[in-house]
C-alpha cells in the first residue's frame, strides 16, 4: 500500500539561479513527491459520455491522478525521475522509488491508455500533457538504471499512442495556437522534438521540423510589448523563437531571429519578469511560471546565438524573480511550479555547457 509522503518545506529558503545542487534538489523535489499522491482538489478536464465515466481520479487514471490535473502530475513525475537520476543520494531511504514502482506497473498504464482511447477524450491534454509525458519518457530512456529502465518499458506504449496522435494532429492544424497557456503549439513541439531526438525517431523528428517551418518560418515582427496576459505563463514570442532555434541552423535561425525579434539584438534590449500579486490565485501565480519559462528560452537562445550574451542577465533576473516563491505555503502553485523551475535550471546549465 503507497504510504503518504511526509514534505516538510521552510518557507524561508529561498532558491538562487546559480548551478542546481543538492540542496536545491531537495527543494524542488519534495513538491512533486507530496503531490503526486493527493487526489484532492481535481481539475479532471475530460467529456463525459454517460453516467459510467462519471469515476474518481485515480480510477481513471491509476498513475497520474494527483497534483491537480493530469498534465502537472506527469510534469511532476518528470521532475522527480530527472532529479533521482542527477542525485542519486536525495532518495536515500528509496521512499520514492518504491513508491513509483508501485505506480508506473503494466496494468496502470493499461488503465491510462484506455481512457485516452475512449471516443470523448480523443483531445485530451492536446498537446501540452502529450509533451510532458513525452519528455518524461525521454528522461527515463537516458537514464542507465533498472527502475528507470522498467518504468520506461511500461509507459512506451503510452508514448507510442501520444506520438501517433502528434502524427495525425499536425499536418490537420492549419495555424499554430499562439496564446500563453496550455495549448500553445510551439511550447508542445519544442519538448516533442527533444523525446523525438533522446530516442532516434528519425520520423518522428522530421515530421515536427517539417510542420514547424510550415507553421512558423514566415512569421515577422513579433512584439513581446503585448505580453504578459494576465494569467499566462508561456511567451508566445519566445516559445516560437525556442522552438525554431531547435529546427534551424545557425545561420538561417539568426537570419530568422532578425525579422523575428530584433530587439533581441539590441545590447540595451530588456524584459521585465511577470509580477505576481496573489499567489494563492491559481491563475494570477502562472506568472511565476511565465518568468521561469522565459528564462528557459533566453538560455537556449543564448546558447544557439552565443553573441547573445546580455540575455543571461536577463534570464537570470526573471529565474531569481521566482525562484524564492517556490514553497509548499499554496497548493496552487506548489503543484507544478517546481517543474518549471527544475527546467529553467537544467536548460541554463545544458546551455553553459554546449
Amino acid at each position: 500500500m503507497i504510504k503518504k509522503l511526509m514534505i516538510t518545506l521552510s518557507c524561508c529558503t529561498t532558491l538562487q539561479a546559480q548551478e542546481l545542487n543538492i540542496e536545491q534538489a531537495k527543494k524542488i523535489i519534495e513538491l512533486p513527491a507530496e503531490c503526486i499522491l493527493i487526489e484532492y482538489p481535481n481539475k479532471l478536464g475530460n467529456v463525459l459520455g454517460g453516467a459510467d465515466d462519471l469515476k474518481t481520479p485515480k480510477a481513471l487514471r491509476p498513475i497520474f491522478y494527483g497534483c491537480f490535473d493530469w498534465h502537472s502530475s506527469v510534469h511532476g513525475y518528470w521532475s522527480m525521475i530527472a532529479l533521482l537520476k542527477e542525485f542519486p543520494g536525495i532518495d536515500q531511504d528509496q521512499t520514492l522509488r518504491r513508491t513509483l514502482r508501485e505506480l508506473i506497473t503494466v496494468e496502470n498504464v493499461e488503465t491510462e491508455i484506455a481512457f485516452f482511447n475512449d471516443k470523448n477524450n480523443k483531445s485530451f491534454e492536446r498537446t501540452y500533457g502529450w509533451a510532458w509525458l513525452l519528455q518524461l519518457q525521454a528522461e527515463l530512456h537516458h537514464w542507465d538504471d533498472p527502475d528507470a529502465q522498467a518504468w520506461a518499458r511500461n509507459l512506451q506504449p503510452l508514448a507510442d499512442l501520444l506520438v501517433d496522435r502528434y502524427k495525425a494532429y499536425l499536418p490537420k492544424l492549419v495555424y499554430p495556437i499562439r496564446g500563453g497557456k496550455h495549448d500553445n503549439t510551439a511550447f508542445g513541439l519544442s519538448l516533442a522534438i527533444d523525446y523525438a531526438r533522446a530516442v532516434n525517431d528519425k520520423a518522428f523528428e522530421k515530421l515536427i521540423i517539417d510542420q514547424t517551418h510550415r507553421l512558423y518560418q514566415l512569421d515577422k515582427a513579433c512584439d513581446l510589448a503585448y505580453e504578459p496576459s494576465g494569467s499566462d505563463f508561456l511567451s508566445a514570442c519566445l516559445e516560437e523563437a525556442l522552438l525554431m532555434s531547435k529546427t534551424t541552423d545557425a545561420k538561417a535561425y539568426e537570419k530568422w531571429l532578425k525579422g523575428f525579434m530584433p530587439e533581441l539584438f539590441k545590447k540595451k534590449f530588456d524584459l521585465k519578469p511577470g509580477i505576481v500579486s496573489d499567489r494563492t490565485d491559481g491563475q494570477l501565480v502562472h506568472l511565476d511560471g511565465l518568468n521561469f519559462s522565459r528564462a528557459t528560452a533566453l538560455y537556449q537562445i543564448e546558447a544557439k546565438l552565443p553573441h547573445l550574451k546580455h540575455l543571461h542577465t536577463i534570464a537570470d533576473n526573471h529565474l531569481n524573480y521566482s525562484l524564492g516563491n517556490i514553497t509548499n505555503d499554496d497548493y496552487m502553485g506548489s503543484h507544478w511550479l517546481g517543474t518549471f523551475a527544475l527546467y529553467a535550471l537544467k536548460m541554463k546549465h545544458q546551455a553553459a555547457n554546449k
